[in-house]
């Protein structure tokens, strides 16, 4: 194959995953080629389990779709409860943190409203107005559109945003755990900005919920090995077993936190 053609599907795959799905028609005009030269990249991406094609269009398959924000919210309440009262006590007051998007983020920044004076840098609103309660906390924002419902803001200037500070903790979730601890999210945009509040902190704090273990999601990002703390409510099935003992001293479950 050649690099040029390589790159085009590459890049396909990239825009499917930020977007869901995508005209046959508009990918034409995007890369300049015939529809015939399309619809044979779109044939090849297609033979996986993660992209299909419907009706003019190449979309992800419903297994890798993500669901919404107040549907994953409202799901496992005690234990993502449980995870953020285990993290919030890993956290002093007047600490500088990262926190990421996601539901068990959001539980952790709601178990951090007895702390004081933070400095919290998040694209995560619903968790800058759950740390907004408490007034000697300060809470910085990046500029750019609210995606909803999930409530939060990604893009370039957030990447930009992150790389301008600095802190002690980076609180952030993921959409699934692979066998081989891949840590996987629906949009590449999401690993890019884990990756970045990863490097600007001090130490990382995996926060995930038992559910997340073997949970299918397109785009890869680091691995739960290269994590400083990983947070879980409970023990996930046998065979993520000697994923967990590799990590043994780095892993807290938390069952037993909730109140």
């Amino acid at each position: 194959m050649s690099s040029k053609k390589q790159r085009r599907r590459e890049a396909i795959s990239a825009l499917v995953l930020e977007q869901g799905a995508v005209t046959v028609g508009s990918l034409a005009d995007r890369f300049d080629v015939s529809m015939q030269t399309i619809r044979r990249d779109v044939d090849t991406l297609c033979e996986g389990d993660m992209l299909h094609r419907v009706h003019g269009r190449i979309e992800l398959s419903e297994e890798f779709l993500n669901t919404p924000f107040d549907q994953r919210a409202g799901t496992n309440l005690m234990g993502k409860r449980a995870i953020g009262e285990a993290t919030a006590e890993l956290i002093p007051d007047g600490s500088t943190l990262f926190v990421s998007i996601g539901s068990t983020p959001l539980s952790v920044a709601q178990a951090l409203r007895r702390r004081k004076g933070l400095t919290v840098i998040t694209n995560n609103l619903s968790a800058a107005m759950a740390l907004s309660e408490e007034v000697s906390n300060r809470i910085i924002l990046p500029g750019g559109e609210v995606r909803l419902p999930d409530r939060d803001i990604l893009g370039n200037e957030v990447l930009d945003f992150f790389g301008r500070f600095r802190a002690d903790f980076a609180v952030f979730g993921a959409a699934g755990i692979a066998e081989d601890g891949g840590l996987l999210e629906f949009h590449t945009t999401e690993v890019s900005a884990t990756q970045k509040i990863c490097e600007n902190a001090k130490q990382s704090l995996l926060v995930i919920d038992g559910s997340k273990f073997g949970r299918q999601a397109p785009a890869l990002g680091g691995n739960i090995a290269d994590m400083d703390r990983i947070i879980i409510d409970r023990r996930p099935g046998a065979q993520f077993a000697p994923l967990l003992d590799n990590i043994k001293d780095r892993l807290l479950v938390a069952e037993g936190h909730a109140t």
